[in-house]
């Protein structure tokens, strides 16, 4: 299968039909823009008093969002050694005057569950505010739900964008954004690196995919206006969008390689524009950059993230954004293939980029940023502005007023019985079925044995035990995404006897061992029920496999409405959300926007 670009041909076409599908978008209730809280008198005296008692260093630190190592500020790590030559979170805030920082799982920030999480907000907060400026921190995650999930269980779950697409209802999406937003604030976190506004019209996607809502522009961009106004307004913390100017059309992970967007201009106000185009309109406090070239909106060959015509002449100028602007992270390859480190960091600033997320090399980026200053490459009033868009961000956001939690009272928000039972009706109105050829669903699995294999050790124990709660006896036995012939035949023997086999599935297209499982399992003669765990796309790649269902996500949420809808507990309500092209036929739509069975 080539990975060109099948999905302008596909998608342009789809968008047609997603025209027609707009008409189902806010079935569920429309949401209202997210007016920002406006900066009030006293928070512009803060402001413009903060800004001038602050040394040229405390002003560049402001710059600078970074993750460090350990669970408390307190913790000595090597890792932080190596990486700002302190050993501790506490002493790379003071050193750097950092403006903020971001929570990551391998950075050991959130493994201790929400009071550990909570404790280390304070603590870093207590870090900033005991030293020179005493401005508070950005506290930043990417919990964008899904398969984009940082702080796990007990916090509450939701299957995540794609799924949220699938259900239609920007109502849903709305009470996600503002579960996942008040639970992050009872932690400390001010920001959340989320909704994505990509509009993923490209089924090889290797680095969006189910993080989009959807390949339909309107679809999209009313599921990101619903989830700022459920991360602005009803949570009270920052939203993101990203990635700007438009990540969905690419086959190239900007984590590893420099992705090429060929949309022509007129395409990307057609495709990329709207979702934030209306995230500008509801106020979002942040969008995020991309690390990828866009030729049609920059001929130079720069990555997005450091092109002044992207950043200052569409964002700013033409699409009237005046929040701001972070880069998506600085150690991905996309952006670090041109330029070293430090220049990077530079060019980021110069191109109208506010924050700058994740640099790898800091001290010699946060110097080269104080000689372009010294120098007057950065004008010193471009970055007092800078600084002044991040210090008014923080009042408005009552981070200045508030920068401390309560550890005792989180477990008063953070997976609360009312939140989780509203997960789980969310993920019940996202389930898409996509094929049932032979009648197979609804499989009434009360005293029926039932094999659940396919991908994921977590993810075949999950619709086990959801199966079993259904009455069924499973046996459970995971494949993987690679499946050996040895491991194929291992699952073929465990289906004699079963009364029906439920196979979860995960990028087909990348993994086609998994079609030769599901050929090899129907072969059985036992009734087989395929459940898509990532994109929905894998349907293209089975053949004539007969029944299939869309669940979006491996999230444990997702995989009970699945095992709900397989039951018959549930009566699927979910659309596509994207286009479905045929496989090696990217002009074919093999299953259109909008396509859903029921029972």
């Amino acid at each position: 299968m080539t990975a060109a670009h099948p999905t302008r041909r596909t998608v342009l076409g789809g968008l047609a039909a997603g025209a027609a599908g707009a008409a189902l978008v806010g079935s569920a209730g429309a949401a209202s823009a997210a007016t920002a809280p406006p900066l009030t008198a006293a928070g512009k005296r803060w402001v413009a008093a903060t800004l001038a008692g602050m040394t040229l260093e405390e002003k560049v630190g402001q710059l600078f969002v970074q993750y460090v190592y350990g669970p408390t500020a307190t913790t000595a790590d090597d890792r932080n050694t190596a990486l700002y030559g302190v050993a501790t979170a506490r002493e790379a805030i003071r050193k750097y005057h950092l403006g903020g920082v971001i929570y990551f799982a391998w950075s050991d920030n959130v493994g201790g569950g929400p009071q550990q999480v909570a404790g280390l907000s304070n603590g870093l907060q207590r870090a900033a505010l005991s030293a020179g400026a005493k401005v508070p921190l950005t506290l930043t995650i990417d919990q964008e739900q899904g398969i984009v999930t940082r702080i796990g269980p007990p916090a509450t779950q939701f299957p995540g964008s794609m799924a949220l697409g699938a259900g239609r209802s920007t109502a849903d999406a709305r009470t996600a954004a503002r579960i996942t937003g008040r639970e992050l604030r009872a932690m400390g976190l001010t920001t959340d690196a989320a909704p994505d506004a990509d509009v993923n019209v490209n089924p090889l996607n290797p680095v969006i995919g189910v993080r989009s809502f959807g390949s339909d522009p309107t679809l999209v961009s009313r599921m990101v206006t619903a989830q700022v106004g459920g991360y602005q307004q009803d949570a009270g913390i920052s939203a993101t969008a990203k990635h700007f100017p438009g990540h969905g059309d690419t086959a190239t992970d900007s984590h590893t390689g420099f992705p090429v967007i060929t949309h022509t201009k007129a395409q990307w106000e057609t495709i990329d524009a709207p979702p934030f185009r209306a995230a500008v309109a509801a106020d979002i406090d942040m969008i995020m950059t991309a690390h990828i070239q866009f030729p049609s909106l920059d001929a130079s060959g720069d990555p997005a993230t450091l092109s002044q015509p992207i950043l200052t002449g569409l964002l700013r100028d033409e699409l009237g954004y005046d929040g701001v602007v972070i880069t998506d992270s600085l150690e991905m390859q996309g952006v670090r293939d041109l330029y070293g480190d430090p220049e990077v960091a530079v060019r980021a600033l110069l191109a109208g980029v506010d924050h700058l997320l994740m640099t790898p090399s800091v001290d010699a980026s946060f110097h080269a940023v104080l000689d372009a200053v010294g120098s007057g490459r950065l004008p010193m009033a471009d970055l007092d502005a800078k600084v002044t868009r991040i210090l008014s961000l923080k009042h408005r956001r009552g981070v200045v007023a508030s920068p401390y939690v309560h550890p005792g009272a989180v477990m008063t928000v953070v997976g609360t019985p009312s939140h989780l039972a509203t997960a789980d009706a969310v993920s019940r109105r996202t389930t898409t079925l996509v094929r049932n050829d032979d009648g197979v669903l609804p499989l009434a699995v009360s005293g029926k044995k039932v094999l659940v294999t396919g991908y994921g050790v977590t993810t075949t124990a999950t619709l086990g035990t959801a199966l079993g709660g259904h009455g069924a006896t499973t046996t459970v036995l995971s494949t993987g995404t690679a499946p050996t012939d040895a491991t194929i035949q291992s699952a073929v023997d465990a289906a004699a006897g079963q009364d029906a086999v439920v196979v979860s599935s995960y990028k087909v297209s990348a993994y086609p061992a998994q079609k030769t499982l599901v050929d090899r399992l129907r072969a059985t003669g036992v009734p087989v029920v395929v459940v898509a765990v990532n994109d929905p796309y894998d349907v293209a790649y089975l053949g004539d496999a007969p029944t299939y269902l869309a669940a979006y996500s491996y999230s444990p949420v997702a995989l009970t409405a699945a095992a709900a809808v397989v039951a018959g507990a549930v009566n699927p309500s979910g659309r596509l959300p994207v286009v479905v092209p045929v496989a090696g036929d990217p002009t074919q739509t093999l299953y259109p926007f909008g396509y859903g069975l029921h029972y």
